[in-house]
């Protein structure tokens, strides 16, 4: 009997942002990962703070399901919201495991690791929506709120844009 492809329960949906972030920024992460439960997804994202910790508190909130993709060595380390926390001690490096592992990518707000998970994604074929991005990238498209930027991730995947590899 051969090993088949696991099934996860929704789509791999990454949340990507800064590891501190003001009040009106988490509030919006807080928003996109009950968005994402909403809609029987899976979270993935760094596992520690700002953008990241709201994020996955509001899918846990909506019932949903987190992955964290930590920098350490420590599963520790993963905010309280994170169910499954994956320990890689590369530092930074680990946002290319959060690109390949996240079928498509919500980016909110966010500073140059932000920045550099999102090109990484346009490079390998990834759809990435961005609320209040910091920067202007050609192929991330613009999403106004939440809702909208969930809406269009799963458009994206419905289109075939950004589709896991974890065969």
């Amino acid at each position: 009997m051969g090993v088949g492809r696991v099934k996860v329960r929704g789509p791999l949906i990454g949340v990507i942002g800064a590891g501190s972030c003001s009040a009106a920024i988490a509030e919006l992460a807080y928003e996109v990962g009950r968005e994402i439960a909403r809609h029987n997804g899976v979270l993935v994202c760094g596992g520690l703070g700002g953008v990241m910790a709201a994020a996955a508190r509001g899918a846990k909130e909506q019932g949903g399901f987190t992955v964290g993709i930590l920098p350490g060595p420590n599963i520790g380390e993963a905010n309280a919201y994170i169910d499954f926390p994956v320990a890689t001690s590369m530092s930074h490096a680990r946002n290319a495991i959060i690109v390949r592992t996240a079928e498509v990518l919500i980016a909110v707000a966010g500073s140059y690791g932000t920045l550099a998970e999102m090109a990484l994604a346009l490079k390998i074929g990834k759809g990435v929506v961005a609320i209040k991005p910091q920067f202007s990238i050609p192929g991330v498209r613009l999403a106004s709120s939440p809702a909208e930027a969930v809406k269009q991730a799963l458009a994206l995947l419905d289109a075939g844009r950004g589709h896991a590899t974890l065969e």
